[in-house]
């Protein structure tokens, strides 16, 4: 089992789904009730980071993430996922600083969508990622993607709600209403899934809740993760091992 590395804390509360999802992963993989992962978790005081964010200063964010990246290499780890969409900004950067693979979270998600036939995936997620160019780019450019991006007020209540509500631990029955409301005024413009582009995403909504095909990141990279771990497990008993999904 190879060592996984977690930079997380962006928020603790999508992390705490990817250590739930991951272990639950091997157990299911290894056939036996007791298996655990093997991993390390690096969590980042998220209050920072955020305060960089809204600073502009992603140059400051990057220090933290490649020293996190390091310390996660030196104990160890086999891989490195930053468990967060916004953060992916930086992605090049943490690459460039290790050795070891960096999984990153539009590369799996993207690969899903395109498996499943798709091309006009919503993407809910923060401000960041909606619009800058470092995510709806890279499924463009690397899986001929057109993402439909919220309109501008509604991109500031996907945004809002993860940052006021969601990371703070609030789950609002409301908001979820509203993130409905938003994918169907977004079927509208031809939108054929749904992208939960926000590690967050998948603590208010859940797939059930919509009528269009529905993709969570938070799961998807935790699941390449293990993949990778336990590559040499699933080929030697001949279980089935799909492509892993690198930076």
């Amino acid at each position: 089992m190879k060592r996984i590395g977690l930079i997380g804390g962006m928020s603790w509360e999508s992390t705490a789904v990817y250590y739930k999802h991951i272990n639950e992963e091997v157990r299911r993989l290894m056939g036996d009730g007791l298996a655990s992962a093997d991993l390390c978790l690096r969590s980042v005081n998220f209050s920072e980071i955020v305060a960089h964010q809204k600073a502009g200063r992603w140059d400051l964010a990057a220090e933290t993430l490649i020293a996190a990246a390091r310390e996660l290499e030196q104990c160890g780890c086999a891989m490195v996922l930053i468990c967060t969409n916004t953060m992916h900004i930086l992605a090049d950067e943490v690459q460039a600083a290790i050795t070891v693979p960096l999984i990153h979270i539009a590369e799996v998600t993207g690969a899903a969508v395109k498996k499943k036939g798709l091309d006009r995936p919503l993407l809910l997620a923060t401000r960041y990622t909606m619009e800058k160019p470092f995510y709806v780019g890279y499924l463009r450019d690397r899986f001929g993607l057109d993402p439909v991006i919220p309109e501008e007020d509604d991109r500031t209540t996907v945004h809002d709600v993860i940052f006021e509500e969601i990371c703070c631990g609030v789950i609002s029955r409301a908001s979820r209403e509203r993130y409905v409301e938003i994918a169907e005024r977004a079927k509208l413009r031809g939108a054929d899934c749904i992208i939960f582009g926000c590690t967050e995403v998948g603590l208010l909504v859940r797939p059930e809740d919509f009528d269009l095909p529905c993709f969570d990141s938070t799961l998807l990279h935790a699941e390449a993760a293990v993949r990778f771990s336990l590559e040499d497990e699933l080929s030697a008993e001949g279980k089935e091992s799909r492509p892993l999904p690198v930076h």
